[in-house]
């Protein structure tokens, strides 16, 4: 019988077990939930770049009359691609990055539920950013916006192949966030600490989970639609062709009811890191917690009740109109409770204003006016008048722009200390929220005006004389100041990383698991699955000890295993083996990829190779997971 490992043995059996060796092709492999977020996060972070390059070119053609920097085809590639990567493959991801690399931390668990899954998500969501961004090369880009209506995206007015390159990357693109959405469900339910019952989980991860569910009832609509598209396009089908007694309506209805509950799918990760953030920044539990995560779950299904507010000008019927616009009034008292909880906490409580507290009040001031124009919308004629103008363009940006970016950004700089073990500069910090707050908001609040005084959207010149220039040129100059503040934060993030000093555990003082690890986790994340009671576990006297002091056993040191615990309760299950690096999800994406180019190019020899690397790598995986 062979003697007890040592606590330092059992750490070292931790890391052989969980670790990933230092190799370009080990790499590839790994299934680490924090490698895999990390990446999401940089992938997501440098098209949101892309992105926001183009809408300087844009605002740039915009800030006088008559200016022709770009041709009308290329401005509607421009503003078409802008649209696409900041709605499906910066916003969601970015918010998909937060959660996998933080929800197992944050639930005290060691990994997602499906490791190799939650790698083949990252690596289709690269195929189809790269897929959408090869459309460049050929100057193909998508030009009929971000949701790309019918009869313009029909192939009797959009003849090449830009609107192929848009309905297929957002199917590839649905596969990885579908299995995305299932993984963070099943993890969520299934994996939390001993003793962490479903109500005592942080907001985080009611908010993943909220987003989650929402995403696999919303995204098959939107894959159903580019499906039907594609076969109008590529096989003579009449789903959208009026003439063949198709309806083009039919894509509106398809599309808003996954575009509506896309708005709270992108929102609702974002009200969970400011739910995060602002209790530890003001030194105290947030303010009607179970209210906050009832909020969360009621808006992600309210949400799905609203899409016809998008068609009001579609001549739709009275009563369908009045019903819905009823709606869109109610999904704001979800949104109202969670503002006024984060009042109270920050009331009640004592605020340091240090830089990621900072980006959850823009957070508040932005999201709040953006919302009081929302509520205009739920007003009928005035959305009849509005619709198509700038003022949808101001408010869509003070929505999504101060309902996610500000989050986003102030997360990055709340857990850069645990993901790179130290602390950010606080100056620069500030300097980045200032000048990208100001900026926004000198960016987007004239162009409400200028859309009242009637300049439509996707126009890419304007003739003089109509009241828009100076609006417009006010606008150009914020979008110019935002991208500063962008740049001082991406000298903030790279100077932390090389240079920034040591963070230590909980830099913060805060609440949750993540913080009660080294900083950056170790690959296993935790030595033993302590029990949890608290909503607050660091700042629990009782769990905060059994977490310091905890002297038994490292946990399943011999083998790659996590805990089950029951879905409610979050009593302890059983042990389950969990699988190691793999290969196969890069592979899988990468069929994909050929699979979708055949496609594309309507190349039957080059789908059939895809067709058939893709069965192969399924089998090879089916493969591997009979194995002991």
């Amino acid at each position: 019988m062979s003697a007890p490992l040592t606590p330092a043995e059992e750490l070292a059996a931790l890391d052989q077990l969980w670790g990933t060796e230092p190799t370009v092709w080990a790499r590839l492999s790994s299934t680490d939930h924090k490698v895999i977020g990390k990446r999401y996060l940089v992938t997501a972070f440098v098209f949101f770049l892309l992105a926001g390059v183009m809408a300087l070119v844009m605002r740039t053609q915009l800030a006088e009359s008559g200016l022709r920097l770009l041709n009308p085809d290329l401005y509607d590639q421009l503003f078409s691609m802008h649209g696409t990567t900041m709605i499906f493959f910066f916003a969601t991801p970015m918010l998909a990055g937060f959660g996998n690399y933080l929800v197992p931390l944050m639930i005290g668990t060691r990994d997602m539920a499906f490791p190799r899954l939650n790698a083949v998500s990252y690596w289709i969501y690269l195929s189809a950013g790269v897929f959408l961004y090869s459309s460049i090369l050929g100057f193909a880009s998508p030009n009929n916006g971000w949701f790309n209506y019918v009869t313009l995206a029909n192939r009797q007015y959009s003849q090449g192949l830009n609107i192929d390159f848009y309905a297929l990357s957002i199917i590839l693109l649905g596969i990885s966030s579908t299995v995305g959405a299932i993984n963070f469900i099943v993890t969520i339910l299934r994996m939390r600490a001993p003793g962490m019952a479903i109500s005592n989980m942080p907001l985080f991860a009611w908010a993943v989970l909220a987003t989650s569910f929402a995403l696999v009832f919303a995204l098959p609509v939107l894959t159903t639609a580019n499906v039907l598209l594609e076969l109008d396009r590529l096989a003579g089908f009449h789903f959208f062709d009026v003439a063949a007694g198709g309806n083009p309506l039919l894509w509106q209805h398809l599309f808003w009811i996954f575009g509506h509950p896309d708005v709270y799918i992108i929102l609702l990760p974002a009200v969970g890191i400011v739910s995060t953030i602002v209790p530890v920044f003001s030194g105290r539990p947030i303010v009607g917690y179970l209210w906050v995560a009832l909020a969360m779950m009621s808006t992600a299904i309210i949400s799905f009740g609203v899409w016809v507010h998008h068609m009001f000008a579609t001549g739709l019927p009275p009563v369908s109109l009045a019903i819905f616009g009823a709606a869109s009034v109610l999904i704001t008292v979800p949104s109202g409770i969670q503002i006024f909880a984060w009042l109270a906490t920050m009331l009640v409580g004592k605020v340091r204003l240090t830089p990621p507290m900072l980006y959850m009040l823009g957070f508040l001031i932005t999201f709040v006016l953006g919302g009081f124009t929302g509520v205009m919308f739920g007003a009928v004629p005035f959305d009849q008048q509005a619709t198509d103008t700038y003022f949808v363009v101001a408010h869509f940006h003070y929505v999504l722009f101060g309902g996610s970016v500000f989050p986003i950004l102030g997360g990055l700089l709340y857990w850069l200390p645990k993901m790179s073990g130290r602390l950010s500069n606080p100056r620069l910090g500030k300097w980045s929220f200032w000048l990208i707050f100001g900026g926004f908001h000198l960016t987007f609040f004239p162009l409400h005006i200028a859309g009242l005084l009637g300049m439509p959207r996707r126009v890419y010149t304007y003739l003089g004389g109509l009241g828009w220039d100076p609006y417009n040129m006010t606008a150009t100059i914020g979008a110019f100041l935002t991208a500063a503040g962008v740049l001082v934060l991406i000298i903030d993030l790279v100077g932390t990383i090389r240079h920034g000093a040591p963070a230590g555990n909980d830099p913060w003082g805060a609440d949750t698991l993540e913080w009660a690890t080294t900083s950056p986790p170790p690959p296993y994340n935790f030595p033993a699955f302590v029990p949890v009671r608290s909503r607050h576990p660091l700042w629990d006297r009782r769990d905060r000890e059994r977490l310091e002091e905890w002297d038994g056993p490292a946990l399943a040191a011999e083998h790659h295993e996590v805990i089950i615990t029951t879905m409610v309760e979050g009593s302890p299950d059983q042990l389950v083996v969990m699988p190691g690096t793999s290969h196969l999800p890069l592979a899988l994406a990468l069929s994909l990829l050929i699979l979708f180019y055949g496609f594309l190019f309507s190349a039957e020899l080059i789908a059939a190779v895809g067709a058939v690397a893709v069965v192969a790598t399924l089998l090879g995986w089916w493969r591997q997971g009979r194995k002991p």
